[in-house]
């Protein structure tokens, strides 16, 4: 009899570790819908844990649209882009703990139609959850979560630095020029050295007076602050304290030949380019009018035509 009911209570436990891990695979299978692919879902908060959904949320809506293109895991864990869309299979799935297993997933691409891309390799993730509240939620996909902590620790100095610089523009260079409404800075870095004490930036910075008429931005009066800047922490804040500027005139070329030193060909370059300008003006008036929620559109110099944001 005690034979029998060991071999029962034994068939049990195999039973319910295998009910165990079916629905784990099942949990995974739905999580997978949630991996970001080009943008992050609202619904995606009730299946992420509450600090990964955070993260993610910070590197999709609060970071520069343009930093896709550097870092696109970031904002891409899975491929699926020009029309396809990728189709998940769950292989495995280990539990390391009573709140954590580790689901192995292939990924294949298929069409919108539903047949699949033939010259598409399959790739293997791990898709890692955590058991909160009686709740199997995603809480790491590929071990990507630290390296976007990094990411957004990394961003957030740097655009404490351009907001130092920007500060200094507008409250120190600005007023000499004829004032519009808004004073929006264009800031172009060349290089940075960062010391024990202080960072130098060299810098192609350009200042913009606009007011605005509807949806545009129209260009009041600007003009171009180039040279290096010294920047240093106070109370734990970045400051500007120094700014050494071209001359202007004949003897801009030897100024700036002087204060950029090694990296005069970048500045030279990167100075006398049109197009690059205009490109990184827009980016940071995107940036500028998404930040400050502005229903702007457009912005337009003198007797040219709009440009749209």
């Amino acid at each position: 009899m005690k034979k029998l009911i060991v071999i029962a209570v034994a068939a049990l436990l195999i039973s319910a570790c295998g009910n165990k891990e079916e629905y784990l695979r099942e949990r995974a299978a739905e999580l997978c819908k949630y991996i970001p692919d080009h943008e992050l879902l609202e619904q995606s908060k009730d299946f992420m844990t509450a600090d990964f959904y955070a993260v993610l949320d910070t590197m999709f809506n609060h970071l520069p649209e343009h930093e896709a293109m550097d870092h696109e895991w970031l904002y891409y864990f899975v491929t699926g882009n020009g029309g396809s869309i990728a189709d998940y299979e769950v292989t495995g799935i280990e539990q390391t703990d009573k709140t954590h297993a580790v689901a192995t997933i292939k990924v294949r691409q298929k069409w919108e139609d539903g047949s699949f891309d033939e010259s598409s390799d399959v790739e293997e993730h791990k898709l890692y959850m955590e058991k909160v509240n009686g709740q199997w939620l995603m809480s790491d996909f590929d071990g990507h979560k630290q390296d976007c902590i990094r990411h957004i620790e990394i961003n957030r100095k740097e655009q404490a630095v351009r907001n130092a610089m920007c500060n200094y523009l507008t409250k120190n260079i600005a007023p000499h020029y004829l004032q519009g409404q808004l004073c929006i800075p264009t800031l172009m870095i060349v290089a940075e050295e960062e010391g024990s004490n202080e960072t130098r930036v060299w810098c192609d910075c350009w200042i913009d007076w606009y007011n605005v008429a509807g949806d545009t931005l129209k260009t009041v009066s600007g003009g171009n602050h180039s040279g290096c800047m010294i920047v240093r922490q106070n109370n734990g804040k970045p400051v500007v304290t120094a700014f050494e500027q071209t001359e202007d005139g004949a003897g801009n070329e030897a100024s700036a030949k002087h204060i950029f030193g090694k990296h005069y060909e970048v500045y030279h370059n990167m100075h006398s380019n049109q197009e690059v300008r205009e490109a990184v003006r827009k980016e940071q008036l995107q940036e500028y009018v998404h930040s400050h929620n502005l229903k702007i559109r457009y912005y337009q110099d003198y007797g040219w035509q709009a440009v749209e944001l």
